[in-house]
């Protein structure tokens, strides 16, 4: 039995969800998202528009394995409508700064180059004190795969700690050379 997928999904006030063939719509204030989900494997239960149980109609290896992640990516969806996700990166270095021209986020990074970062659709990216970036969006993955993007640009260095990092992201610092 999968102790994720067991649990039942709340749907808040705000969020409609609709079941047509083998899509699931979730539609909130935040945007739309749409999901797939096997019914000839799983069945799905929403209960007067409270909340939704996902279960295997056989419990074999395989539907074992996937029950819980279709149980998250739906809750994920559902959360990502109503209340959204969002990621705090922080700049750290002397001159390293970033500034935001339309749909382009501008990063200074030490390099002898600007970085000019493309946002894409969904995601909304907010620049805080030129060194605090926010990026917020409805979907997780995409969230998390932007941060992980600008993050890539200038890795932490471990003896200054330079470069960009999560915020609360732990980095483990080296020392440095000795006389």
């Amino acid at each position: 039995m999968s102790k994720i997928g067991k649990i039942n999904i709340p749907i808040p006030e705000k969020v409609k969800v609709l079941l047509t063939g083998s899509t699931i719509n979730v539609e909130g204030p935040l945007g739309k998202q749409s999901l797939d989900i096997d019914l000839e494997m799983f069945d799905l239960n929403i209960n007067e528009g409270k909340d939704i149980s996902i279960k295997p109609k056989k419990l074999n290896d395989n539907s074992k394995r996937l029950w819980g992640m279709n149980r998250s990516l739906l809750n994920n969806a559902i959360v990502g409508t109503s209340s959204g996700y969002e990621k705090i990166l922080e700049l750290t270095g002397v001159g390293f700064r970033a500034a935001l021209k339309g749909k382009i986020l501008n990063m200074q990074l030490g390099f002898s180059h600007d970085i000019n970062f493309e946002i894409p659709e969904g995601i909304k990216i907010a620049v805080e004190k030129q060194t605090i970036l926010k990026i917020t969006g409805s979907d997780k993955q995409k969230v998390g795969m932007v941060a992980s993007q600008i993050k890539s640009i200038r890795p932490p260095e471990p003896y200054k700690g330079k470069g960009i990092k999560e915020k609360g992201q732990y980095i483990l610092r080296k020392e440095g050379k000795k006389k």
